[in-house]
Order: structure tokens, then sequence, then C-alpha cells
């Protein structure tokens, strides 16, 4: 009688023990890869125009991810140049990370986001989204803007790509007013 149950035990052991492995097996054959279909190293990109060069990209590494909606991610972030028609250097943009998310044509860059224009006046910020579709940049977050006599602070941002045409959205700070008597 006590061989009996001793068989039983080890009978719903072995089955629990299969069933364990079973769960083991369906979790590793279900669960997603979370790694890039593709990396690349010290990336140039050359974005064209009807021949004529626009901007071009430089990134130390560039990871390519298939899911849903496809992206790009630049972990270790990006420069990018824009150029006129005549390949003059128009602005540029830094940052310490970036996402591009291609079917929407929209990049954010952040992480000590930094934009330069052809005036040298210079955009700093921690998140900037760039809609490519739109050509315009802009940010929710705290923006300083430096030109040639005065700095700006603010949250909240829009302006082109080439950062031409800019303003704060919400602007905080002192201010320098020019009045004239006349």
């Amino acid at each position: 009688m006590c061989a009996r149950y001793i068989f039983i035990i080890v009978f719903f052991a072995g089955l629990l023990a299969s069933c364990q492995s079973d769960m083991e097996t369906i979790e590793e054959v279900t669960r997603q890869d979370d790694s890039p279909v593709e990396s690349l190293f010290d990336v140039e990109v050359v974005y064209s125009d009807h021949g004529n060069i626009r901007m071009i990209l430089n990134a130390p590494r560039m990871d390519r991810f298939e899911a849903d909606d496809a992206y790009l991610e630049l972990p270790e972030g990006l420069y990018v140049v824009f150029y006129d028609t005549l390949m003059n250097e128009t602005s540029s943009m830094q940052a310490k990370y970036a996402i591009n998310y291609e079917d929407e044509e929209v990049i954010i860059a952040r992480d000590d986001v930094v934009v330069v224009n052809e005036a040298g006046e210079r955009l700093n910020t921690e998140e900037l989204i760039w809609n490519q579709k739109e050509e315009s940049i802009r940010s929710d977050k705290f923006v300083k803007v430096t030109t040639e006599d005065e700095v700006t602070y603010g949250t909240g941002f829009e302006a082109d790509e080439r950062f031409d045409h800019w303003r704060i959205l919400r602007p905080h700070g002192t201010f320098r007013v020019d009045t004239q008597r006349e």
C-alpha cells in the first residue's frame, strides 16, 4: 500500500515538472526579440531633393527596429548640417540621443539638443521634435535661445527646420525693451 502512494506522488511530481518545462518552452517561443534588425556604425546619411543636398546626418551608431512602427534609433547621438541650394551651410543640429519614426517622418532629439542657424542664433533644449514633412521643429520643454545681443528663456518653441524664423511660446525671464520718445 505504501508503494502505491509513493508511485502516485512520483507520478504527480513528474506531471508538475513536465508542465513547468512546457510553460518555459511556450514563453521562450512567444518571447519577442527587442534587438535591432540592423546596426550601423560611423554613419553618414546624405538627404537630397531634386539633386540638391538638403542635409547631411552623421551618427556614431544607428539601429533599425522593425516593429508595428518601424524606427531608427541613434543611441549615441547625431549631428545634422542643413544646406541651401548653393551648398552653403544654413544651420546645424546636434543631440546626444535621437529616434526617427520613418513612416511619420518625425525625429525626436533628446538630451542636450543644440541648434545653430546661419545668423549664429543658438537654441538649447532637452527635447526637440523635428517634423520633416512640415519642415518644422518644436519643443514643449524648457528652451534657451541665445542671439547676438540677448538670451531668452521659455517653455515651448516653434520654428522652421532651418531655425530662421522662430518663436518661444511661453517666454519668461528679464527682457530688454527699447523705447523711443518722439
